[in-house]
C-alpha cells in the first residue's frame, strides 16, 4: 500500500507565504517603529481570522484549488454531476441506486472508508452500476479541519487504500466533512494526487426535514455544470420517517430530463 510519507513534499499554497509575511512585516514593525505594536497586532488577527474563515467557507478557494463546477466541455454537453456523501448506507444506497437505475442517470458516491470496509459488496454493486466512488476520509472525524499535516495524510491516505483495496479503484477526488479545512490540507491532497471537490449547490438534507425545501435549494438556478450535494449517510428524515434523499431524488431526477441535463460521474465530467 501507498503512504503520503512515499513522495516529496508539496509546495504550501501561497496563503501561507502571504501569512508568513505578515507576520514578519508585523514582527518588524513592532520592533522598529515606535507605538506600531497595536497596529502590528491587529494585522497578525485580521489575518489568522482570513485564513480561519477561508476554511470555514467550503467553495473557498484561498487553501488551495477547489473545484465547484464541472469544466467547460461539461456544461457543453448538458453534464451535471450529483454527489451523495456519508455512505454507503445498506438502507438507503441501494434504493439510490435503483432511483438512478430507473432514470439512467450516475453519480459520484463521496464514501466514508470504514464504512465501506463494512460493506464492501454494497461498495462494489455501486461501481458494477457505472457509479464513481471517491474519498471522503476513513472516519469522517468531526475535528477533521483542526488536524495538521500528519493527521491528513493518515487520514486521507489510510480511506485511499481502503477504498482502492474494496472497489479496484484508487479515488481522484476528495471531499473534507462538511467541506471544512485548514491550509495544511492541499499539500496533501497534491501529494497523493487528489483534487478537493465541493459543490455548486447543496440541500442541506443532513439538517432539513422538508423534501420540498430541499428540492428548491438544488434546483433554484439549476444548470448544467452544477455540482448538487445530498447524503445518503446520516439522511434526515421526513416526518413518516423516509430519508429525505429518497424523496428528493425521483423529482430531482425528472428535472434533470425535463431541462436536457444528464448525470455523470465526476470522473466523466472533470475529463473534459
Amino acid at each position: 500500500m501507498s503512504s503520503a510519507t512515499d513522495t516529496p513534499l508539496a509546495p504550501l499554497p501561497p496563503v501561507f507565504t502571504a501569512s508568513a509575511v505578515v507576520h514578519l512585516a508585523a514582527l518588524g514593525a513592532g520592533l522598529w517603529l515606535p507605538g506600531a505594536w497595536p497596529w502590528a497586532i491587529g494585522a497578525v488577527v485580521l489575518n489568522h481570522a482570513l485564513v480561519t474563515g477561508a476554511g470555514l467557507t467550503p467553495r473557498s478557494r484561498l487553501l488551495g484549488p477547489n473545484v465547484t463546477r464541472l469544466p467547460a466541455a461539461a456544461v457543453a454537453r448538458r453534464e451535471v454531476a450529483l454527489t451523495i456523501d456519508d455512505g454507503p448506507d445498506p438502507e438507503v444506497t441501494p434504493q439510490v441506486l435503483d432511483l438512478l437505475d430507473a432514470h439512467g442517470q450516475r453519480a459520484t458516491f463521496f464514501c466514508i472508508a470504514e464504512r465501506v470496509a463494512a460493506h464492501p459488496a454494497l461498495a462494489r454493486e455501486i461501481v458494477a452500476r457505472g457509479h464513481g466512488i471517491e474519498n471522503h476520509t476513513a472516519r469522517h472525524r468531526h475535528n477533521f479541519s483542526l488536524l495538521g499535516p500528519r493527521g491528513y495524510a493518515a487520514e486521507i491516505s489510510r480511506a485511499q487504500d481502503l477504498l482502492t483495496e474494496v472497489t479496484g479503484r484508487r479515488p481522484q477526488c476528495f471531499r473534507a466533512p462538511a467541506g471544512l479545512r485548514n491550509p495544511f490540507l492541499a499539500p496533501v491532497l497534491r501529494r497523493l494526487g487528489l483534487s478537493l471537490v465541493s459543490w455548486t449547490r447543496r440541500g442541506f438534507d443532513t439538517r432539513e426535514h422538508d423534501p420540498a425545501k430541499v428540492l428548491a435549494r438544488l434546483t433554484r438556478g439549476l444548470a448544467a455544470g452544477d455540482i448538487l450535494l445530498l447524503h445518503d449517510g446520516n439522511a434526515a428524515r421526513t416526518a413518516t420517517g423516509r430519508p429525505v434523499l429518497l424523496e428528493v431524488l425521483p423529482p430531482l431526477l425528472a428535472r434533470f430530463e425535463a431541462e436536457g441535463l444528464r448525470a455523470v460521474t465526476l470522473a466523466d465530467g472533470l475529463a473534459g
